[in-house]
């Protein structure tokens, strides 16, 4: 079964990973802007990491054999400074417009302040005059005010929810998600925080696979970037189907950012042999 990895921040991880999901069946995906670990202080320092991830990241996934995109943004976790942020999205346009740039994300909600929703916003407008998807960030903590939030901005600002991937959905938003929007609803999988395979299955098993994307996210804490295939082995014994499965690792996906006339992903690129790579 070809997987898309629909979410995942590969910066922060190793070539060992990009072997390891190569060999689990992941062919393509798609690498949303996220914080580093720490504030950045300079504009010039975002548009570096954006110009590492559309560009090198991409050569360096390529290698293993994956077809790597990107996402652009101001993460929500360094949106409290509203003049950083408008120094960001003034030069953010010719990253947006990066033929491997598939959407503007993630942003969204980390603390659910009025500066997040400055962001927020702001970005939408940039999104809404490019016709891009966006990738929205829901909070770790407090998902319901966070979804309601996003929701009501979503409403305010007309957005076509048709190309919002709503990220991050757990058992207390899943149903507003699906429910209240129309966006692409995301559900993502760690070892020990967010949710588990296990847990996935049981939401699915009650609401279908629908709208419904599942990633692995990985970032630098303890994550793990060959989580989908965990979800496919144990909601294979767990009762579904193969079209069930199939929707929720790569149909949806898919369908999600076939809307975005840039992406147009390879899934036969051939691993190089190491001994060959070029610095």
């Amino acid at each position: 079964m070809v997987i898309i990895e629909p979410h995942i921040h590969m910066y922060s991880r190793t070539t060992d990973d990009y072997q390891a999901m190569y060999a689990a069946g992941i062919r393509a995906c798609v690498e949303p802007s996220f914080w580093l670990g720490f504030n950045r202080r300079y504009a010039g320092t975002f548009f570096d990491y954006f110009g590492l991830i559309l560009e090198f990241e991409t050569v360096r996934a390529r290698r293993f054999g994956l077809d790597h995109f990107a996402g652009v943004s101001c993460n929500p976790k360094e949106t409290e400074d509203r003049r950083l942020v408008d120094d960001v999205l003034a030069g953010m346009g010719e990253y947006l417009d990066h033929p491997r740039c598939v959407a503007l994300g993630e942003i969204g909600f980390n603390n659910i302040t009025d500066n997040e929703e400055y962001a927020f916003r702001r970005q939408l407008e940039m999104a809404a005059q490019r016709d891009m998807l966006v990738i929205v960030h829901l909070p770790h903590f407090n998902k319901p005010a966070g979804i309601a939030r996003v929701i009501a901005c979503l409403r305010d600002m007309r957005v076509d929810q048709r190309k919002i991937y709503l990220d991050h959905n757990t058992e207390d938003t899943i149903d507003t998600a699906l429910g209240e929007t129309d966006c692409w609803c995301g559900m993502t999988v760690y070892p020990i925080s967010k949710l588990t395979p296990q847990r996935v299955s049981e939401i699915v098993k009650r609401t279908g696979a629908g709208r419904i994307i599942v990633s692995g996210s990985a970032d630098w804490g303890i994550s793990d970037p060959v989580s989908l295939p965990k979800v496919i082995n144990y909601m294979r014994t767990d009762g579904h189907d193969d079209a069930t499965i199939q929707r929720l690792v790569f149909e949806n996906a898919n369908a999600f950012y076939r809307q975005s006339p840039r992406w147009k992903p390879e899934f036969n690129i051939v691993p190089l042999d190491p001994r060959e790579f070029q610095r």
